[in-house]
């Protein structure tokens, strides 16, 4: 059974930096995408950015790109979400997903298969 355990999402004023961190079991991580999305209240989901892990490739929301890194640590079986120059609009419910064997692009995260979903971290910033 695939599980993903999220962890370190907060509150953080306009222009600081979260980190949030997967992180993987009963699954195998080293050859499949996973990858972040988010929704806010009123809003539909939108997928951040995703990794395919057996090549390193990252793929970002047009929202995001310049801002947010995501990186694997495949030892640890665990995808870091680096966030800096957080905005407000950047609030939401982040979700950690294992998508499977090839990364979809970006926009189709909400809607692709997902094997799994992790419980969610809840990510503020305010002005």
């Amino acid at each position: 059974q695939v599980q993903l355990v999220e962890s370190g999402g907060g509150s953080v004023q306009a222009g600081g930096s979260l980190r949030l961190s997967c992180t993987a079991s009963g699954y195998s991580y080293s050859s499949n995408c996973l990858g972040w999305l988010r929704q806010a209240p009123g809003k539909e989901r939108e997928g951040v950015a995703i990794i395919q892990a057996q090549t390193g490739n990252t793929y970002y929301s047009d929202s995001v790109k310049g801002r947010f890194t995501i990186s694997q640590d495949n030892a640890k079986n665990t995808v870091y979400l680096q966030m800096n120059s957080l905005k407000p609009e950047d609030t939401a419910m982040y979700y950690c997903v294992a998508i499977g064997a090839v990364c979809p692009r970006i926009s189709m995260v909400p809607s692709a298969g997902w094997r799994a979903r992790g419980q969610g971290t809840q990510v503020t910033v305010s002005t």
